[in-house]
């Protein structure tokens, strides 16, 4: 309903880079504490991942946000770390400067990230803001033909490898979120550092750490849109990023149900398969049904993107149920599998500790609630 054959196409090419690059060695590698392979992010880039909905003057592939949303689905079934590598030029990182960028900055940027020359990062969270990110207190203060930036993020996905970062701060801080202004920051700036590699639950493969930022002089130049309009540009590339979040949850649930399908089949207790249980059966039942909801609700926040159509209460519905949903589905996986789920041989035990972040990035379950209450009760 929502795709079309085109997509279906993009769909079938993603899902074989992800079933032959994405092996079991690398993954496993990349589990235990190595670098995600360069090798393998250049494939990507080669193919036209880094770029999918980036217009093609900028070097990208001029696809829509249901061209992403497939991507996103397809790489996570894999792998969800390979698939924050392949969202991020086109979401949190690309986004902001697709909306409010100039078109000398859309230059400058935009094409060295989609084609992965270079890497960029969403500086918004910090220790003291995060579901509230306007009570962010990193400040930018003006200093001439510059703005003089101090303050710390945290959570940062990418930081430790960004050559930029897109940068949330306070340039007026009499007029709370209203006053929060976006800026490109070169990480190689005077002034600018990040903290350690955090030692994270899942999503292994992608560092996020702290930035720190002391007397970052950054040119006017680099402002990104009008003074004060930061804030509101961040929510509405949150809507874009929220619909990716959604589809990684779908893609990470549709192998949690593949695995769980293919284990009840082939495990066999008390003379026979412990599909034809009822106890098993009925859960794999409600686990593609709700899967099976969490994908259409996806496709339609991506449709109403794409149809100019306001998509901000869809897009959280999706982000919100799909990324629950998915919770639910590879803790189901894990009972399917019994004691072998829990250990590291079978996949579901990554999927179960890679799906806990879907709930929480990019707005939590419960801001979700938040943006779904306000638009239906305005």
């Amino acid at each position: 309903m929502f795709l079309s054959e085109q997509h279906e196409m993009i769909r079938k090419l993603v899902r074989n880079f992800a079933e032959t690059e994405l092996t079991d060695d690398i993954l496993d590698a990349v589990e235990n504490g190595a670098e995600y392979p360069a090798e393998v992010l250049d494939k990507m880039a080669k193919c036209g991942f880094f770029g999918v909905k980036v217009p093609k003057e900028f070097g990208g592939q001029g696809g829509d946000i249901r061209s992403y949303v497939v991507m996103a689905e397809e790489f996570a079934r894999i792998s969800a770390v390979s698939c924050i590598w392949a969202l991020t030029p086109n979401s949190l990182g690309g986004g902001p400067l697709l909306l409010a960028g100039t078109d000398e900055q859309k230059n400058k940027y935009i094409r060295e990230l989609s084609t992965g020359k270079k890497r960029i990062c969403f500086a918004l969270t910090e220790p003291g803001a995060g579901s509230d990110a306007g009570s962010m207190t990193s400040t930018a203060e003006k200093d001439g033909d510059y703005y003089v930036i101090n303050g710390r993020k945290c959570f940062i996905t990418m930081a430790p490898v960004a050559d930029y970062a897109i940068v949330y701060a306070k340039t007026d801080r009499t007029k709370g979120s209203k006053g929060i202004s976006a800026f490109i920051v070169d990480m190689k700036l005077p002034g600018v550092s990040t903290g350690k590699a955090e030692d994270k639950m899942g999503v292994r493969g992608c560092p996020t750490s702290d930035i720190i930022l002391t007397n970052v002089r950054v040119r006017k130049d680099d402002l990104l849109g009008e003074e004060g309009q930061g804030f509101i540009n961040a929510m509405k590339t949150l809507d874009v990023g929220r619909i990716g979040v959604a589809a990684q949850s779908v893609g990470v649930a549709q192998r949690a149900l593949e695995e769980s399908v293919k284990y009840a089949k082939e495990r066999k207790q008390f003379g026979k398969p412990i599909c034809v249980n009822q106890g098993i059966s009925f859960m794999l039942a409600e686990m593609a049904t709700k899967l099976e909801a969490a994908r259409l609700l996806t496709y339609k926040a991506a449709w109403l993107k794409d149809t100019n159509q306001d998509a901000t209460k869809v897009a959280s519905m999706a982000k919100f149920f799909a990324a629950e949903t998915c919770n639910e589905i590879c803790a189901k996986a894990i009972q399917i599998h019994g004691g072998y789920g829990f250990i590291k041989d079978y996949v579901v035990e990554r999927l179960y500790r890679d799906c806990r972040i879907f709930t929480i990035y990019e707005g939590t379950s419960q801001v979700q609630q938040m943006v779904i209450a306000g638009q239906i009760l305005k």
